[in-house]
């Protein structure tokens, strides 16, 4: 019984990923576009995975509810700063890290992870429960293909 569960609850963990992937990519491509380009560009990528995986459109409905929670999640990830990159370097400008900054810095990202993660949890489980059989195994078996960052 226990591998079934630790089996559910990768493959819930790995869906969450494949869409975190997906809502990955919709940040990079609309990430300095509109909330308008960013909406487009889920709607074009829940299409293709509604049409991929043979999704009705109950399961479509939940899965945009999970691209949202990973979008407010990436959102809550990015905070106040609008390039996160010059934060990073300003933090390695000096010839020392600031030891402060660099803190505050990853307790106000571990905090967007404590608080949004539950809300992701649940509507990738939400997501993944409604899918049938064959559908979950279609999720497994594209995690198993894409290894690494280039997929």
């Amino acid at each position: 019984m226990k591998f079934s569960i630790k089996k559910i609850l990768l493959g819930l963990v790995g869906g969450a990923l494949v869409f975190g992937a997906i809502s990955g990519c919709a940040g990079r491509h609309g990430g300095h576009g509109s909330d308008e380009d960013r909406a487009k560009f889920q709607s074009r990528m829940v299409e293709k995975a509604g049409k991929k995986l043979d999704l009705n459109d109950a399961q479509k409905l939940q899965l945009n509810v999970l691209a949202d929670k990973l979008q407010q999640q990436r959102a809550a990830l990015m905070g106040a700063s609008k390039d996160p990159r010059a934060e990073l370097q300003a933090l390695l400008s000096g010839p020392k890290l600031d030891k402060t900054k660099a803190q505050a810095l990853l307790d106000e990202k571990t905090a967007a992870i404590k608080t949004k993660s539950p809300e992701v949890i649940a509507a990738a489980a939400d997501f993944y429960d409604s899918l049938n059989p064959a559908q979950q195994q279609q999720i497994r078996d594209l995690m198993s293909r894409r290894r690494g960052w280039g997929g």
